[in-house]
């Protein structure tokens, strides 16, 4: 059976506000509802206690003692993996990001095992975890690799008033016309609305923004808008989706805003970050969907220029945490898929070795 009430919160980079918002999250009761596996080192969350300015008490275990099964309530599994002695408070480094991927690998697996309904983490950095892991590029393809998914994930992110969903993620700008397809974008709209109905909206409607200026207007700027993007759109439409577009990219947001559109699909990453962030940079959540469970994370990064002060903003962090309940137990899981009997391996699996041998 699924624990779907449960939550793997993984702590990020130790570097930056991850252990402040870890303490914050852990010492709210509605944020922290007797039903999270923390799951980081012990001496890292004592930190973020400290610069929060709260005192945190968890009953705490190691991934050895996880072999006797994980007790109800919160619990701390303490991977000590991340000496606060070894790092620089503001700065990304090895020794920060490999504790991140551990943890974050952890809490993955933990989920993907039914002993866990959502994965949630406080922010991470990229470039740390680069120099972890040389080949990571971003979150979705460590997800997809981590739990052996059949199909990887795509990113979210999430306001109030709008959603934004994308085709392309972490790519180069010169790229992105090459590597959208028709399909693709297809694609993208059916898990959008997939994701959007699993998250209470009862026929949501999405916006397709242009590729190019003015969608290329009659061809003159680009013919991606007319041969690439609307097949996509008229596909989506011939299946009821409510779909519009393509829609010029500088007023479909402003359309969104307007309650035209309950969600923005974008060709790629700052096409809707933009636009996202400026609305709410302290309010966004970043959802991970497509797999056996959601993840989230607050859409905001590590702030090393604020960690260890005690100013980090929680309002993205607690709606990311909400969001993930509000989303576990609806994407389709194996029913056939058992835990192990031995959890040890869920927190001792492989990205320990390779985050210690890099």
């Amino acid at each position: 059976m699924t624990n779907e009430h449960r939550v793997a919160f993984a702590i990020g980079d130790a570097g930056g506000i991850s252990p402040e918002l870890s303490a914050r999250v852990l010492a709210d009761a509605e944020a922290n509802r007797g039903d999270m596996i923390v799951i980081g080192d012990a001496r890292v969350l004592a930190m973020g206690a400290q610069h929060a300015g709260l005192e945190i008490d968890l009953p705490t275990i190691t991934p050895e003692e996880a072999a006797q099964g994980l007790p109800d309530g919160t619990v701390l599994v303490d991977m000590g993996n991340c000496d606060p002695a070894a790092l620089t408070l503001g700065e990304s480094s090895q020794v920060t990001g490999a504790a991140a991927l551990e943890n974050f690998a952890a809490a993955l697996r933990l989920a993907n095992a039914g002993l866990a309904g959502s994965v949630f983490f406080t922010p991470f950095n990229k470039h740390g975890m680069r120099l972890a892991k040389s080949d990571y590029v971003d979150e979705i393809g460590f997800i997809t690799e981590t739990i052996d998914a059949d199909r990887g994930g795509r990113e979210f992110n999430v306001l109030d008033e709008v959603w934004n969903a994308r085709v392309t993620s972490h790519i180069p700008l010169r790229e992105v016309a090459d590597t959208l397809t028709t399909d693709r974008i297809y694609q993208a709209l059916c898990l959008t609305i997939e994701t959007m109905e699993g998250a209470g909206f009862e026929r949501p409607r999405i916006g397709v923004a242009a590729l190019n200026p003015h969608a290329g207007d009659g061809r003159n700027f680009g013919t991606e808008d007319e041969d690439v993007l609307l097949p996509a759109v008229q596909r989506a439409q011939e299946q009821q989706m409510s779909v519009t577009g393509p829609v010029p990219s500088d007023t479909v947001f402003v359309r969104a805003l307007k309650g035209e559109f309950d969600a923005v699909l974008t060709m790629y990453h700052d096409q809707g970050q933009i636009a996202m962030k400026l609305m709410g940079f302290d309010r966004g959540v970043t959802l991970i969907a497509g797999y056996p469970f959601p993840i989230v994370t607050p859409a905001h990064g590590t702030a090393y220029d604020i960690a260890g002060k005690g100013l980090a903003d929680t309002g993205a962090t607690f709606n990311a945490v909400a969001l993930g309940r509000k989303l576990a137990g609806r994407s389709p899981r194996d029913s056939a898929a058992e835990a192990p009997t031995d959890l040890t391996a869920l927190f001792r699996g492989p990205m320990r070795e390779d985050a210690l041998n890099s």
